[in-house]
């Protein structure tokens, strides 16, 4: 394909992807955690217990915004706080079964949308999207070591 001139890919990537994180806000409801909370639930699951100033800076929340989350999440049995075995004055941060089925249910939900957003498309841009994932997993990854700095 052919980028107008005077365009680069990321200002033509930008608008869609504005868009459809746009749209996964949309679909949170009363049911659902925020996605930020969504975020929190999900890298403590991939991750295992994370410390709040961490969480904080992944999900570019300030570290009392962060905390009161952590707060909510506990109260709603999410999360729990457990003694970092690293350090014996700090605490972690860890997802609960319950926080683990919220998770599951949450994408459920986004899968279910989307599946129903792919029904409106052609055959042939469906593909295309399905396509275009791995390259997009790999942009994902990019952008994720570019945060995260070099490998250690």
């Amino acid at each position: 394909m052919q980028i107008p001139e005077g365009e680069s890919r990321g200002s033509q990537l930008l608008p869609v992807l504005s868009r459809l994180g746009r749209l996964l806000r949309e679909i949170e409801g009363p049911d659902y955690p925020s996605s930020v909370a969504t975020a929190v639930l999900r890298k403590l699951t991939d991750e295992g217990p994370g410390r709040v100033t961490d969480l904080a800076r992944l999900t570019r929340v300030s570290q009392p915004g962060m905390t009161q989350l952590i707060g909510r999440l506990e109260k709603a049995d999410l999360v729990r706080r457990v003694p970092d075995p690293d350090d014996r004055r700090g605490v972690l941060v860890e997802v609960t079964e319950a926080g683990r089925k919220l998770l599951n249910r949450t994408y459920v939900h986004y899968a279910a949308v989307l599946d129903e957003m792919f029904e409106q498309l052609s055959p042939d841009d469906s593909d295309a999207v399905i396509r275009a994932l791995p390259a997009l997993a790999r942009l994902a990854q990019a952008g994720e070591e570019r945060r995260s700095g070099p490998a250690r």
